[in-house]
């Protein structure tokens, strides 16, 4: 066994920025920081799921996305990016184990393919996205989720799924423990993987069974009902090669023809659906404006900052009309955006619009123009002179951002 463990391409290269001295310089920092806050805040979605975003140069920027999966589909994982060079962006997929604990479970740059991932155990999933240090450029990530095997049934025998895993059974004495595809009878049943035949019986329920486990695989596949079988004990299989003949022996004599297809695992019966289920969800295009995107922008109305893309979302903040906000990604009809004080969430983008200048404010005293609307802990750019006239472009809690005549953009309080 080795000593080392191999880096992932995202922490090879915090290792390089550490190696380099640059952890100790305020950018350097700050990326280092950001890879862990954005996981922190990651904002919650539904798969499918597609965005296009921009990572701006001059900032450390990283962002994540929490969604669910199950055990059973592969998740696809793409990322295209402009420029299409030198500007690479890191991308990790992790799953979550608890409030505190995650476990990366895969990793990849934007000079690879993208990530496929068959997922071992159902819960909940981040995905993070951060490029290069002083990189920047748009992106457009997409997230959809398939089957990790091929369906059990031969498109020849018109198959659908017609009875799903936990309905009743016997008058409710007991659930379904997999699903059941209804198709011609004699409808070839197909190995969903390569693998090793372990058992060719028959049994009360199931009739002529098959047991079929995959190669590198913990569960074992149950075929059923079979009107023949096909296969011998031990024998080797490659996907798509006819294990058995759809039918309707054991239990199911008085139904249509179908098969009964089962996974079974060391806990025992797991719903087998995600793993062959071919109903392909793509995401939304996405149709909000990307002209705002890394653009300081500003509420049209009063809007809610929801925190996931739906209406039925948990509010985050109820925002009031002119509120500064910045857009970084674009879904469906929504704007992911950050509000000055760094919540995140997501907005229509329909009550979004540009910053422009609202009205003329005139100053009756001299006054800091502070980067930040914070006058406690945020930097003065500038000192602005009594009698000078700034536009206000926008506003957050009780500051104004403005911009004088000499293109300062800043924050003033606005009893000022």
């Amino acid at each position: 066994m080795s000593l080392f463990k191999k880096l992932s391409p995202h922490d090879a290269y915090a290792q390089r920025l550490k190696d380099a001295g640059l952890d100790r310089t305020a950018m350097g920092g700050a990326w280092l920081q950001s890879s862990n806050a954005s996981i922190n805040r990651a904002l919650s979605i539904n798969i499918p799921y597609k965005e296009t975003g921009y990572f701006a140069a001059e900032k450390t920027q990283a962002t994540a996305l929490r969604f669910d999966a199950q055990r059973g589909q592969k998740l696809h994982i793409a990322v295209l990016k402009r420029p299409q060079v030198a500007f690479d962006i890191y991308i990790d997929l992790l799953q979550e184990l608890s409030a505190t604990e995650r476990k990366l479970i895969a990793s990849v740059d934007t000079t690879g393919t993208g990530i496929e991932y068959e997922v071992k155990q159902t819960g909940r999933y981040i995905l993070r996205l951060q490029p290069e240090l002083l990189r920047g450029g748009e992106y457009t990530l997409t997230i959809t989720a398939g089957p990790s095997l091929n369906f059990p049934v031969s498109s020849t025998g018109k198959p659908n799924i017609g009875s799903f895993w936990g309905d009743g059974r016997d008058e409710g004495a007991r659930r379904h423990e997999g699903v059941d595809i209804f198709a011609s009878k004699h409808t070839p049943a197909l190995a969903a993987a390569d693998g090793i035949v372990t058992n060719v019986t028959e049994n009360k329920l199931g009739g002529l069974v098959v047991f079929l486990h995959p190669n590198d695989a913990d569960y074992t596949l149950y075929y059923a009902h079979l009107d023949k079988q096909l296969v011998q004990n031990g024998q080797a299989v490659h996907t798509g090669d006819t294990v058995g003949l759809v039918g309707n022996t054991g239990n199911a004599r008085t139904t249509p023809p179908h098969l009964h297809f089962g996974i079974y695992a060391n806990g025992g019966a797991i719903n087998p659906l995600p793993f062959v289920n071919r109903e392909i969800k793509a995401p939304k295009p996405i149709s909000a404006p990307l002209q705002l995107l890394n653009a300081t922008a500003r509420t049209t109305g009063r809007s809610k900052l929801y925190a996931e893309a739906s209406e039925k979302a948990v509010v985050r903040e109820n925002l009031p009309v002119s509120t500064a906000l910045t857009v970084e990604a674009a879904t469906d009809g929504w704007y992911k955006a950050a509000l000055p004080n760094g919540t995140q969430g997501y907005i229509s983008s329909r009550d979004v619009a540009l910053a422009g200048n609202l009205r003329k404010l005139t100053l009756k005293s001299a006054q800091p123009l502070w980067d930040a609307p914070d006058t406690t802990n945020a930097a003065r750019k500038t000192i602005l002179s009594a009698g000078d006239q700034v536009n206000i472009k926008a506003a957050f809690k009780n500051y104004f951002l403005v911009i004088d005549d000499n293109d300062n953009t800043g924050w003033i309080p606005a009893s000022r």
